[in-house]
């Protein structure tokens, strides 16, 4: 399995390495970095099945797909079965895949796993501290969207859709999305270490509001 993983890995790293630098393979190394600190205080967890999904979880992340979701499920099943992943193994990564990404917070599924747990609490994680803050301001950039807005407040979203089709500054998001995954991450490990980088996050954005001269 140790060889076959290091094939996926070297497909997965062609495939982003030239990636937006928020998704690209240095995202994935260090979705799979925090995934196997996880794991280590898991062990009753599949450990193929957690870095399989790891991988694999943004080979073709939706946002850069015009939204199609069907993209990234369909590209890693072809990896795996050209890898021989037997069956439950590989349709339990699908399943991680259709339902780690944050969505909004609109995510509805009736799929749960351990393995799903710690992949997504990983993933997140890459989402806040340090690596969280370049990353928004990083996508905001590709996106060409305003750092900040004086005249702009926070969204609450009412739906899915109003969540992916908005369009606001880059700051804003900090309070619409990345401060509350603290409260969503499900893993004992997993919370140890979002509890530090979340108040990492919250000395930065009180430093960026005494710069900017925003009111907070």
């Amino acid at each position: 399995m140790v060889d076959t993983l290091d094939e996926i890995s070297q497909i997965v790293k062609d495939k982003l390495l030239d990636g937006e630098a928020g998704h690209d393979w240095l995202h994935v190394c260090r979705v799979v970095s925090s995934a196997k600190q996880i794991l280590d205080t898991e062990p009753q967890a599949d450990k193929e099945v957690v870095i399989l999904a790891a991988l694999l979880h943004d080979i073709a992340d939706a946002k850069f797909y015009g939204g199609n979701e069907s993209i990234g499920p369909k590209l890693a099943e072809s990896i795996m079965k050209s890898h021989n992943i037997e069956q439950q193994r590989l349709s339990h990564v699908l399943d991680i895949i259709r339902n780690v990404s944050y969505k909004g917070g609109f995510s509805i599924s009736d799929f749960s796993s351990l393995e799903l747990d710690i992949v997504r609490d990983a993933d997140r994680l890459d989402a806040i501290g340090a690596i969280g803050i370049a990353r928004a301001f990083t996508y905001g950039g590709y996106k060409n969207r305003r750092l900040y807005d004086e005249a702009e407040k926070p969204t609450e979203f009412e739906s899915r859709e109003s969540y992916q089709n908005h369009q606001g500054s880059t700051f804003n998001h900090f309070y619409e999305k990345l401060v509350k995954l603290k409260d969503l991450i499900k893993t004992k490990k997993g919370k140890q270490l979002a509890l530090e980088r979340h108040d990492f996050m919250l000395t930065y954005m009180e430093q960026f509001i005494v710069e900017t001269g925003l009111k907070s």
